[in-house]
């Protein structure tokens, strides 16, 4: 009766923990950024010309390593040619950890200064961008120890992270750059 399609349903159940987290963290990043009354006030940065400024290159920085995530993992599934050298897991783990410690001041920035903005779709795209960033990096950081998972699983929802944060980038930093130029 174990049959390989039946282990296969049975490992992905390992993921409805995760997902309800998740979905959980993003659901509140969206109500409390919706809720809260935003003050337009956030830490500034030596360094740099205003709050604005250090959220842009905060977030390019994040989109940077978030590439060097992308191009780390493809080497790691085999996509980039057979071999890996030693370096390359520690380089994907550190540079995902980077990526994450420089979003996390952007989003208390968004949230705190900005809240939820939905008066165009930009800005309606980059608030849902950045609650189902900060949710699906919950799912894959708490589906990153379990065993015996499909192994679409963090492929998956790597690729998710990634699609959001570059969305992030887009809606935001590149944005600013296109609008106000580049400037610190």
């Amino acid at each position: 009766m174990d049959t390989e399609g039946t282990r296969r349903i049975t490992s992905a159940a390992g993921l409805y923990v995760p997902l309800l987290l998740g979905a959980v963290v993003a659901v509140t990043l969206g109500v409390y950024g919706n809720v809260h009354t935003p003050t337009g006030v956030s830490v500034n940065v030596a360094g740099f010309s205003g709050p604005m400024e250090v959220k842009v290159w905060l977030a390019s920085g994040a989109a940077l390593l978030a590439l060097v995530q992308l191009v780390t993992a493809l080497a790691m599934w085999g996509k980039l040619g057979p071999g890996m050298p030693s370096w390359l897991g520690p380089l994907h783990r550190w540079s995902g950890r980077g990526a994450f410690l420089l979003a996390v001041p952007v989003a208390v920035h968004c949230l705190y200064a900005l809240g939820f903005a939905d008066y165009n779709l930009r800005t309606l795209a980059h608030s849902l961008l950045g609650c189902f960033f900060f949710g699906a990096f919950t799912v894959k950081m708490l589906s990153l120890p379990k065993r015996g998972l499909p192994g679409w699983t963090l492929p998956l929802l790597g690729g998710a992270v990634f699609t959001a944060l570059i969305g992030l980038w887009l809606t935001s930093s590149l944005w600013f750059f296109t609008t106000f130029g580049v400037r610190f």
